[in-house]
């Protein structure tokens, strides 16, 4: 079983503690071999297969939010503290930038959390096609991973830099304790095309949440729609 970065700074003190806690309390030994053991769970980074064709979850977890913003369809998924942290690219991109948002650590669920720590991963793909206005050089859209810290989630680890290209499913970052990952689509995704609503159970890398179908292009009025 693979860890993500870092884990070993959580596990190992209580892991190599418990043995001399049992000397003194067999509950103080207990607990400390729990905690080394929860930790050793919460980070666990199991292998994932993405599926021939879709956008795949970006996260473990439940899906909390899907709406509409401005022009953008935004898709979140929250994480409880059994789900795999581990966070995956949902589509084929190249990272354009890296940004850390300073912010509350209110829990992950609640409309507050739009106000959290978050890391922005802005991205640039392909994978959508754009709008299909007929001109032959759509070229890449912008797109947006946003890794949210929850109430106990105090560090957000990105593992992607500028310049990097990613394909769908590769890791792409983890959240201690608790958090939501939101995904902003590009202009040109029609909502009617996500497979997933609110409550619905994702596995990151795996769970198709979007099928890639563009947004068609109104004539009239010179945009998608």
């Amino acid at each position: 079983m693979k860890f993500a970065p870092g884990t070993w700074k959580y596990a190992l003190l209580p892991l190599l503690a418990a043995p001399f806690a049992f000397i003194y309390s067999v509950a103080v030994g207990v607990v400390s071999a729990l905690l080394g053991l929860g930790a050793l769970a919460f980070f666990r980074d199991p292998e994932r297969t993405p599926p021939p064709t879709g956008v795949v979850s970006p996260a473990d977890g439940t899906v909390s939010v899907l709406r509409t913003e401005g022009e953008q369809v935004r898709l979140g998924v929250f994480m409880n503290v059994w789900h795999v942290h581990v966070v995956r690219a949902p589509f084929d991109a190249r990272v354009r930038d890296v940004e850390h948002v300073p912010g509350a650590h209110r829990p992950a669920f609640s409309k507050d959390s739009d106000r959290n720590e978050r890391v922005h991963l802005h991205l640039e793909t392909d994978a959508f096609g754009g709008n299909d206005d007929g001109d032959g050089d759509d070229g890449p859209e912008d797109a947006r991973v946003t890794l949210i810290a929850g109430a106990f989630a105090r560090r957000i680890f990105p593992y992607v830099e500028p310049g990097d290209e990613l394909e769908r499913g590769d890791r792409i970052g983890h959240i201690a304790f608790g958090s939501r990952v939101d995904v902003c689509f590009p202009e040109s995704v029609d909502r009617g095309a996500v497979t997933v609503t609110p409550g619905d159970s994702a596995t990151a890398g795996e769970s198709v949440v979007l099928e890639q179908r563009r947004r068609p292009f109104d004539a009239d009025s010179g945009s998608g729609f």
